[in-house]
């Protein structure tokens, strides 16, 4: 028997081939362990904009991470979805997200988002800042969206025995791993996790209570009404001038 039943609201669990489910549609077809369920009193914008970003930022941080209060966790790429995600996930958890981004032009707005600090890595040394900020100490977490031979200054910044998760590689360059051993690096692929049925319950759980109780929200940065505008919202991601999610409504 389903667990979903006609007029269900459900989000896509993001778990699957893009090249075999496409989801550029006014009408989809998925598997049933590819959706979960919306939380309630959610609207669509919102949902839509939430379980890619809030999953990878819990699977990645709390399950595989094992975040706990008081750490101090550096988050890159702070301004994209799964960023500021994480910035809010860290909080949650009662830990000090700080974040980083390239330039000045988005430092503030981090700040209002909730980030305790923020790197601008293009004008800062991200070590030095990171042990200035922790007293010496260095981070005990780093979740990492670049990789590339940054990820070996990410190491260097966290306290002996610290861990880094690394989910993206928007630096397609070797990873270089850092010196400051002992290290725990893990990869993270947030779609494999998101496979099981019990990730997927403990996941939903912990966003559908975040977004009820409004510790969790999703930075949107621009929706965009109707799938003609789908590249327009493309160019938009490309320019990365934008910070949070973009919606594309049909």
């Amino acid at each position: 028997m389903s667990a979903f039943v006609p007029g269900d609201a459900v989000m896509a669990a993001a778990n699957f081939d893009f090249g075999v489910h496409g989801v550029y549609g006014e009408r989809v077809v998925l598997p049933e362990e590819s959706v979960v369920r919306r939380p309630d009193g959610v609207d669509a914008v919102t949902s839509a904009a939430a379980w890619l970003t809030y999953s990878t930022a819990y699977g990645g941080l709390v399950e595989t991470g094992e975040l706990a209060p008081g750490d101090h966790v550096v988050i890159t790429s702070a301004s994209s979805g799964v960023g500021t995600a994480a910035i809010q996930t860290a909080l949650r958890m009662g830990a000090v997200p700080i974040a980083t981004t390239r330039g000045e032009a988005k430092r503030q707005r981090l700040l209002e988002l909730g980030a305790a600090h923020v790197i601008t890595t293009d004008s800062e040394d991200l070590v030095k800042e990171v042990k200035r900020i922790t007293g010496g100490q260095g981070a005990r977490l780093a979740f990492d969206a670049v990789g590339g031979p940054g990820f070996a200054a990410l190491g260097d910044a966290l306290m002996p025995g610290g861990t880094a998760v690394l989910y993206g590689w928007l630096d397609p360059r070797p990873i270089q791993l850092s010196m400051n051993w002992p290290l725990t690096v893990h990869t993270y692929a947030n779609g494999v996790l998101a496979r099981k049925e019990a990730y997927r319950r403990r996941a939903a759980a912990f966003i559908g209570s975040g977004l009820a109780s409004g510790a969790l929200a999703p930075v949107i940065a621009e929706t965009f009404d109707g799938l003609e505008q789908i590249a327009d919202a493309h160019r938009l991601m490309e320019s990365n001038t934008h910070t949070g999610k973009i919606v594309v409504g049909v």
